[in-house]
């Protein structure tokens, strides 16, 4: 391994660990938001709107991954082209993180939804009783209960989610994945490229790991 490399293909390489990185903490801070929404609303919403989140689920996680990535990707282009009049190709990094937060939140819905009836309804009662309102009730008393349970679950679907983005690879962007097949192309030395992309994502999944057991730690301080 010559300092040439280390300099030129090397840090290519690191550039897409930081786009993978970038696109998958984006992604989980869309898809987390939107899950949590669709969560309460099969939980606390009437009748209508619960059969929308379900079948907003069902649809998604119904649809390989890749089929959703392109349907964001391609759809979004004729939806910007129909809407200014010319042809417009949509950023790839958006189209990504849209389809993966989408995807990330069809199943973290269900997660935030089983913890947050496992929260006990007394919380919820006393809330009442002191006169909180709906909605400090669920942001002060709810939320902070049902993610201690849901830690556990949402921390195995960011991991996933960190290698999803791979996925996003066939739309042009350049992360982690498609570095690697780029510099594989221009070294002619697939394998160790590639071993030292599964290294990288070794790192960030590890590292992410980490920082979910210290989250899940901490969450259950006061918890016998």
């Amino acid at each position: 391994m010559t300092l040439a490399w280390l300099s030129g293909y090397g840090l290519q390489l690191l550039y897409g660990a930081g786009v993978t990185l970038s696109v998958a903490a984006v992604a989980l801070l869309f898809g987390t938001a939107f899950g949590l929404s669709l969560g309460a609303l099969k939980t606390y919403g009437s009748r209508p709107f619960r059969y929308v989140a379900e079948a907003y689920t069902a649809i998604v996680r119904g649809v390989p991954d890749l089929i959703v990535i392109y349907l964001i990707y391609f759809g979004g282009t004729i939806a910007l082209t129909r809407l200014t009049g010319h042809y417009v190709d949509i950023n790839g990094f958006a189209a990504g993180v849209a389809a993966l937060a989408f995807i990330f939140a069809a199943y973290a819905s269900d997660i935030f939804r089983s913890a947050i009836r496992q929260v006990p309804r007394g919380q919820s009662e006393a809330a009442h009783a002191l006169g909180l309102p709906r909605s400090v009730t669920f942001f002060k008393v709810v939320l902070p209960l049902a993610w201690r349970i849901a830690l556990p679950g949402f921390g195995n679907l960011s991991i996933i989610l960190i290698k999803q983005t791979s996925l996003i690879s066939v739309i042009g962007l350049e992360e982690l994945l498609r570095a690697s097949a780029v510099v594989s192309g221009a070294t002619r030395e697939p394998f160790f490229v590639y071993a030292v992309a599964a290294l990288l994502y070794l790192a960030i999944t590890s590292t992410a790991s980490w920082g979910l057991h210290r989250a899940r730690i901490r969450s259950n301080r006061g918890f016998a």
